[in-house]
């Protein structure tokens, strides 16, 4: 993944104001994955986008992750700090993108369900049955081909395991002692919400670093945002000596 400027960040950034959420984590997938079409990035599996969006966090800020939580059992605000790189490597490798089910006469193939599956079947009246509809790439039963309502409970309950098992990265929960009470509250940690709050709180940052140095030197905003932030640091506090 190449690094990122300054000048297409904020692009990114002023792209998104006006998106929903999904809308902001595509746009966060395409500046972490820029080498794959946009149209393919809904469709590979979950946590493969999550992997990509921890590796654009970590490389554009570091690996520390400040978060804030409120105690389930008792409301006490809990503040503490996660490591990236430690979160990104529990996400694990994706093998094959397809899983495989054997279980009593039953042969059943399913591909592993990307961000544009979810969304499609969570506005279906069936959630779960459009989404086997959608991933199932082949059913058979003692040889016999049969379509994806026809799955029993059970092959579905180990379909489900096996997705599981084989994109453990597509739902990254944490369970957080609190320091109050001491029960633990389980959470699920949303990388493209909590990346799109940071590069929003540095998109500002940076607009107003362009407006204090584009005052004090009439320099433009590419000219600005040329420089490293080190040397754009070192003339604002110049322009704070004046």
């Amino acid at each position: 993944m190449a690094i990122t400027g300054a000048a297409e960040l904020l692009a990114a950034w002023e792209a998104g104001l006006g998106q929903a959420p999904v809308g902001r984590a595509l746009l966060l997938h395409r500046t972490a994955r820029p080498d794959v079409d946009t149209g393919r990035l809904p469709q590979l599996p979950v946590g493969e986008r999550e992997a990509d969006l921890f590796a654009l966090r970590r490389a554009l800020f570091g690996e520390r992750m400040q978060v804030r939580l409120e105690c389930a059992a008792c409301g006490a605000d809990m503040e503490f700090d996660l490591d990236a790189g430690q979160l990104a490597g529990s996400l694990g490798g994706l093998g094959e993108s397809v899983v495989r089910v054997q279980q009593d006469g039953w042969d059943v193939e399913f591909r592993l369900p990307g961000v544009a599956d979810l969304q499609a079947a969570a506005r279906a009246a069936d959630p779960r049955t459009a989404l086997l509809a959608r991933c199932l790439v082949s059913a058979t039963r003692d040889g016999t081909a049969v379509a994806a309502g026809e799955l029993p409970v059970p092959v579905q309950r180990r379909i489900a395991e096996a997705v599981e098992a084989a994109d453990p990265g597509a739902d990254l929960v944490i369970d957080v002692a609190c320091p109050e009470c001491g029960e633990a509250t389980r959470a699920e940690l949303d990388i493209a919400s909590y990346l799109w709050t940071e590069l929003d709180a540095w998109a500002r940052d940076v607009l107003l670093d362009v407006h204090l140095l584009a005052t004090a030197y009439g320099w433009s905003e590419p000219e600005i945002l040329a420089l490293s932030p080190t040397r754009r640091r070192y003339y604002l506090e110049l322009c704070a000596d004046v």
